[in-house]
């Protein structure tokens, strides 16, 4: 999926494009942020994001039983290459229209009509997603938190109340961080990258050289499910969540663009090497669990399978070592979700589209970033894991939220640059002939996981079993959707420009 060089006739532009200012400028924005990401920041962001190590330890005890190890290692591998195709796609239009907006603002201009509709509805499914995303990691962090509190006090007790009370906790200190210590929260993210890559490293090599058994190689065909669902096709199509949970959030080197050097190129490159190293490295890291685990139906019963197979293999003392390595990438990961999510709100309030909108894309005069922006996606996050406090479902429930509103907002621009054919203008950064091939693969594939995340996850179907997904994006939709009608469509017409190129370099802030 590498990117074809400009073609000759675009080379006298290629200076242009490649001047970030007057790329921002040509798309009618002044520039108020600070360009502070290169190439490998920007591809930070969105690795640390899919955080391998939290996506697998977070969800693979559902995969032990929807699928088994069968679906987790060639599961992983099928869903790999389907969000490569996503993300080309993804890079493509990031290459055009590298802006804090991305999702919502492509999606405005790619459609031919109703433009003002098309970028509403993208631009609510990108906050609702990333929302989710946010919320659905500080509440893992939290849980494992309370994992490893239990392995060295095993008289504390795991209460609904205490994981919501610990995910505040973390929300509040990614706050703080994202509105003091931005220059921080941007080495973070280069430290987030070695931290994964030698945790993945740590605990795949503890894996494979301590313990003295391991599977055969036979083991990663063994099939089980245990759903409740008689249909093995289906509970296999089901584990396939555990994959399409890991790659959410590769949207953030988009949305970094607009603070990046070079977005036009260094954006969708950002875009493909996160997909690309966290397929590698996930594959590793899946495989080494798998093949440790000892008893399959006492660790697939446990209330953390992950630490369960660590325990079995490596003795307590190491497996609360590497569970230290899984809290903190998932804090990364969190850390690296919010300050995304910000810009996304950031972009989003700057053309209208929000309640209060001047407010929250108002942008602090000592650290030059949207600090309101911050808090309120600290805020909706808060919002979202307080039904844990009484509900044991919340988390899949925020998943699905996550995946489906994510997804949905990606296939949109996607759809619409298909929809445009030859009219669409590419940037540097493009795919060539295969642009259009790889965009519908890439919007099929997001059908049918959305879909997926939809559907009941376990039988029977109880009030603790159901799938809350689709009434958590009913009600976001509906809401959008009564707002819209009542009062955006005569106020909201898309992305705004606020003027011609030359004007909007007259009010860059910076």
């Amino acid at each position: 999926m590498t990117a074809i060089r400009p073609r000759k006739r675009h080379h006298d532009d290629r200076a242009v494009v490649l001047d970030d200012d007057a790329t921002l400028h040509a798309m009618g924005y002044p520039r108020k942020l600070t360009r502070r990401f290169r190439t490998f920041d920007n591809f930070a962001i969105s690795f640390t994001i899919i955080n391998v190590i939290s996506g697998i330890f977070s969800a693979f005890g559902y995969g032990m039983g929807a699928g088994g190890p069968l679906i987790l290692v060639f599961g992983w591998i099928g869903v790999s290459l389907m969000v490569l195709f996503v993300g080309a796609a993804m890079g493509e239009i990031a290459s055009a229209y590298p802006t804090s907006g991305a999702l919502y603002f492509s999606a405005g201009k790619l459609a031919k009509r109703h433009r003002g509709a098309w970028s509403w509805y993208t631009g609510w499914l990108n906050f609702v997603g990333q929302i989710g995303g946010t919320a659905a990691t500080g509440y893992a962090a939290a849980t494992f938190i309370q994992a490893f509190i239990v392995m060295q006090w095993p008289g504390y007790q795991v209460t609904g109340h205490r994981t919501v009370a610990i995910t505040t906790v973390i929300l509040l200190l990614q706050a703080l961080a994202n509105t003091y210590t931005v220059q921080l929260v941007a080495a973070l993210n280069r430290i987030s990258v070695w931290w994964l890559v030698i945790g993945v490293t740590i605990i795949v090599l503890s894996l494979a050289l301590i313990p003295t058994d391991h599977q055969s190689v036979d083991f990663s065909t063994h099939f089980v499910n245990n759903t409740g669902f008689s249909n093995a096709v289906y509970a296999a199509m089901l584990g396939l969540l555990v994959s399409s949970w890991t790659f959410t959030g590769f949207d953030g080197s988009f949305h970094m663009s607009e603070e990046t050097v070079k977005a036009t190129v260094s954006t969708p490159k950002g875009i493909m090497w996160s997909i690309a190293c966290s397929a590698i490295a996930g594959l590793i890291l899946m495989i080494a669990l798998v093949c440790a685990i000892r008893d399959y139906a006492t660790t697939a019963s446990s209330s953390a399978p992950p630490v369960r197979i660590l325990i079995d293999a490596l003795g307590a003392g190491t497996a609360r070592l590497l569970l230290l390595i899984v809290i903190g990438a998932m804090l990364f990961c969190g850390l690296a979700n919010m300050t995304s999510n910000t810009r996304q709100i950031f972009a989003f309030a700057r053309d209208g589209a929000m309640p209060g909108s001047r407010w929250w894309h108002s942008v602090s005069p000592r650290t030059r970033t949207p600090v309101k922006a911050v808090w309120l996606a600290a805020g909706c996050s808060f919002v979202l894991i307080t039904p844990a406090w009484w509900s044991h479902t919340v988390f899949a429930a925020i998943v699905s939220v996550n995946v489906v509103g994510l997804y949905l907002a990606y296939g949109v621009p996607i759809y619409l640059r298909l929809r445009l054919g030859d009219e669409f203008q590419r940037g540097p950064w493009h795919l060539g002939r295969w642009g259009r091939p790889v965009a519908r693969t890439a919007v099929a594939w997001i059908v049918f996981s959305s879909v997926l995340f939809m559907l009941p996850h376990s039988s029977p179907i109880t009030h603790t079993t159901f799938n809350y997904a689709p009434i958590a994006l009913g009600v976001v939709l509906l809401v959008a959707a009564a707002w819209w009608f009542a009062r955006a469509r005569r106020s909201f017409q898309g992305p705004v420009s606020y003027g011609s190129p030359d004007e909007v370099a007259a009010m860059d802030l910076i």
